[in-house]
């Protein structure tokens, strides 16, 4: 975890969200559509608090939790320039495996989008996916991220030199293997766990969820640049709302899953 603090303390993930827009909007838009008209939600491993900032803004109350300090430190700064402090009932330094200060059933629906593509191991994964149940409402939703193995396989392909061990055949076999991935090079990318599509429904269903739906985070549009997303804002509102609504609806289709370097999870617990 060290490691991971480490590369989080310094590492502009409210700047990643902007830089590609689509898996923000895409993301949020789906949560939005699918959470109560009003209720607590738990953001762990909140980041800078994007999310969370987007959710108190729509009239939510709030708790943001994350394992990385500084992270922490910059979503109440954000908050409170966004004036929304109010609408946040805590900010926490928390590990997702361990969520003892949050009693049983105490969220009406919980966000988890990025801490269990982080742990490695199958136990340690558990272990989040047990706390976020544990401190969700039966019947609550949970948005839980995940990384395709199957995307990091073509990112790999495409830039072996920027995704070491990826840059041989015996890297990728053997990350396809086992979805475990550490960089070569000290400071890059934190190790992380890449998942097989087919395999998320499952490993969440056996955790005591229901599947709602897996949707693409990127959609079809996640590799679009700055000039080609230009051409359509050109277009007029009209247009441009018309594309994005588009957009929208290509996310939730399971053909383009392994496009997505990032794909949303949406369930219920029971």
């Amino acid at each position: 975890m060290e490691k991971l603090i480490n590369y989080y303390q310094s590492f502009d993930e409210w700047g990643r969200l902007d830089r590609e827009p689509v898996e923000f909007m895409v993301n949020y838009r789906h949560i939005l559509s699918n959470l109560p008209a009003e209720g607590h939600i738990l953001d762990i491993g909140a980041g800078p608090g994007k999310y969370s900032i987007a959710l108190a803004k729509s009239g939510y109350q709030v708790t943001l939790a994350d394992l990385t300090p500084r992270q922490v430190e910059i979503a109440k700064h954000k908050a409170k320039e966004a004036g929304m402090e109010k609408q946040f009932m805590g900010f926490h330094v928390a590990d997702a495996r361990e969520l003892s200060r949050y009693a049983d059933e105490q969220f009406d629906a919980s966000l988890m989008l990025g801490p269990l593509y982080h742990l490695q191991t199958e136990e340690d994964r558990m272990k989040a996916v047990n706390e976020i149940w544990r401190v969700t409402k039966r019947g609550g939703l949970v948005f839980v991220a995940f990384m395709s193995r199957l995307r990091h396989l073509t990112t790999s392909l495409l830039f072996p030199e920027a995704w070491k061990p990826n840059h041989t055949v015996n890297g990728i076999e053997e990350f396809l293997e086992s979805g475990v991935y550490n960089h070569t090079d000290e400071g890059r990318f934190t190790g992380a766990y890449f998942f097989n599509i087919e395999e998320i429904k499952p490993f969440m269903e056996s955790q005591g969820f229901e599947s709602v739906n897996l949707i693409s985070s990127g959609s079809i549009a996640g590799a679009m640049r700055e000039e080609q997303w230009d051409y359509w804002r050109q277009r007029g509102e009209m247009e441009y709302n018309k594309v994005m609504e588009i957009v929208m609806q290509a996310s939730e289709s399971p053909y383009i899953q392994g496009l997505s370097s990032h794909l949303l999870y949406i369930g219920r617990r029971v």
